[in-house]
C-alpha cells in the first residue's frame, strides 16, 4: 500500500507540474506538501519526505526519481507484485494497487508495449507502423498472406 501511495502522490505532483508549465505558474512543490500537512485530511509525516525531495531537487519531475522514494519502491516491489498477483488470481479487485503498479512499470520503461497496438492497427486497417530498427521508416506487413501490400495513406483536408 505504501508503494501505491508514493505513486499516487508522484502522479499528483506530475499533474501540478504540467499545469504549472501550461499556465505559467511558479509552484513551490515542497511548500505545497507542507501546506497539506497542516490541513485537516492529509496529516502525514510522509509529506515531510516529499518536501525534502523537492528541497534536494526543486526540478524533480517525478517523486519516483528521488533516491529516498526510489529505494522504497525497489524494496516494496516484489511484495507489491505478489499482492496484486494473488488478488487477481483470487478475483479480488485491487484497482488502485494494480494501476499504481502498472504506472510504475510503464514509467520505468524506455519502450512501452505500444508495438502490439501498432501491429493491431496495421493488421485491421493497414495503418503501417514505425520500425524501431529503422526510425522514420513506416511499413505495412501483409499479416495474413491475403490482400497484397495495400496500406492506408495520409490525406490533406
Amino acid at each position: 500500500v505504501y508503494a501505491a501511495k508514493i505513486i499516487s502522490y508522484a502522479q499528483g505532483f506530475m499533474m501540478m507540474r504540467e499545469a504549472a508549465r501550461e499556465y505559467g505558474w511558479s509552484l513551490n512543490y515542497g511548500g505545497i506538501a507542507i501546506m497539506w500537512k497542516g490541513g485537516c485530511i492529509i496529516r502525514s509525516r510522509f509529506l515531510g519526505d516529499i518536501k525534502k525531495a523537492f528541497d534536494n531537487n526543486p526540478e524533480l519531475v517525478n517523486l519516483t526519481l528521488d533516491p529516498f522514494f526510489s529505494s522504497i519502491l525497489a524494496r516494496c516491489q516484489l511484495r507489491w507484485r505478489k499482492v496484486v498477483s494473488k488478488a487477481v488470481l483470487l478475483g479480488i479487485p485491487v484497482p488502485c494497487l494494480q494501476t499504481a503498479l502498472s504506472f510504475y512499470d510503464g514509467y520505468r520503461m524506455t519502450q512501452l508495449p505500444a508495438s502490439l497496438l501498432q501491429a493491431q492497427r496495421d493488421y485491421f486497417g493497414a495503418h503501417t507502423y514505425e520500425r524501431l530498427d529503422n526510425p522514420g521508416s513506416f511499413v505495412h506487413t501483409n499479416w495474413t498472406g491475403h490482400g497484397g501490400q495495400v496500406s492506408s495513406s495520409t490525406y490533406d483536408v
